[in-house]
């Protein structure tokens, strides 16, 4: 099979060459699945940019996300046949060869069946942010008539927060930058509209929330601003985050009570634990977007396998709008 590896960490995009590896055989519990697409996410540039221990054994098969068609099954693998669409977040860390190839092994645990309503390379760009999200709002406690703020509602894993939030009955505020990303962000479903960087913490949670606070607050920026999270729940409240490895103040997360979760949706892939809860998730996912409650937002840009530097030299320049696909096959 065709792939794009790396034969060393800590370079720039152009780090990736192509690579001819042996078609893979599925043991007991995987499935071979054909990709017809796959994604690119921040762990994927931060994983070849610097490795670090969640990183696969050199030379490296990166990339996490993956939809494409079973071509094989192992034994013990009940629920997919050849010639099902899949899709899941399967490989690309430690352990588990990721999905820039034509081919990838996948634990059966962690797939579902794709999607009717979405084209494959669509469906690529939903495994890690809809199950980011997802465990998210269940940390929170996310329901019916939850005053949730979203930062970053225009982001990977904020446009998809807002659509999951919504589904589940909440009233939802985000914040935005520009007004091409407001108008992003109430087309998926956001409530309330706040441009961060003219309406400070305090002015925006007066008005949306009579000084209260909001019920749960989820950073999905994969930024280092714990404070404003904090400033703008109330007392008791959540907050959730995708990324806490930073110094922190928590003194006025004490003082007003508030529970601090980080969600790092990696950890079942990296430690072989709950794998069939990402499954679960995707099964329920592909049913929102058959649904119409459910939809990825995807960067016009296209690229092949062999440009997937391309790919992450763009969302490294912070260019994109919307999640980058890499197009293995034909759709």
């Amino acid at each position: 099979m065709k792939a794009m590896i790396l034969s060393a960490y800590g370079g720039g995009p152009d780090s990736f060459e192509p690579a001819e590896l042996a078609d893979p055989v599925p043991l007991a519990g995987q499935v071979l699945v054909r990709v017809t697409a796959a994604s690119v996410n921040p762990v994927d540039t931060k994983i070849r940019r610097i490795g670090h221990a969640s990183s696969p054994e050199l030379p490296a098969l990166l990339g996490c996300d993956m939809a494409g068609e079973v071509v094989a099954v192992g034994a013990d693998v009940s629920g997919f046949d050849v010639g099902d669409r899949v899709y899941g977040c399967v490989g690309g860390v430690r352990g588990s060869p990721g999905t820039y190839a034509q081919l990838v092994l996948a634990d059966a645990r962690l797939l579902a069946k794709a999607p009717e309503g979405l084209l494959l390379r669509e469906t690529a760009a939903l495994p890690l942010v809809t199950i980011t999200a997802w465990e998210a709002l269940d940390r929170l406690g996310v329901g019916e008539g939850t005053h949730l703020l979203v930062h970053g509602g225009a982001g990977g894993v904020g446009h998809i927060a807002i659509q999951l939030a919504k589904a589940r009955g909440a009233r939802v505020a985000t914040t935005i930058s520009s007004p091409e990303k407001a108008a992003i962000a109430q087309g998926f479903g956001a409530d309330e509209i706040i441009d961060y960087r003219s309406e400070a913490v305090e002015a925006y949670v007066d008005r949306l929330t009579g000084g209260r606070g909001f019920d749960a607050v989820f950073d999905s920026t994969g930024g280092s601003d714990l404070a404003t999270s904090f400033a703008a729940a109330r007392l008791n409240g959540q907050v959730a985050v995708i990324v806490a490895s930073y110094s922190a103040d928590l003194t006025p997360m004490h003082v007003k009570g508030l529970s601090l979760h980080a969600v790092f949706m990696l950890i079942p892939l990296l430690y072989g634990i709950g794998r069939e809860e990402h499954g679960r998730i995707l099964a329920k996912a592909a049913k929102l977007v058959d649904e119409g409650r459910l939809r990825p937002l995807i960067d016009a840009e296209r690229f092949t396998l062999e440009e997937v530097g391309k790919a992450h030299a763009k969302l490294e320049s912070g260019q994109a709008l919307g999640k980058l696909v890499i197009d293995v096959a034909a759709d």
